[in-house]
């Protein structure tokens, strides 16, 4: 059986932590931030867990990175 390939795009915005969770980063950071408050920009930062109902999906589509 031939090997399987990562997902490139899934490759760029996830990573694996050291206990197999998923890590990604939050969205709304890119524009329109005038109107976003300090502590909204700020909180939008720091990575996220992604949730567990997505990480079967994950884990078929990066299958050499967990």
């Amino acid at each position: 059986m031939p090997k399987m390939k990562t997902h490139s795009s899934s490759k760029k915005r996830f990573k694996v932590t050291g206990t197999g969770k998923f890590v990604r980063n939050k969205a709304g950071k890119q524009h329109i931030l005038t109107k976003k408050t300090t502590k909204r920009k700020r909180n939008l930062r720091q990575p996220t867990v992604v949730d567990k109902t997505h990480e079967k999906r994950l884990r078929k589509l990066m299958p050499y990175d967990n």
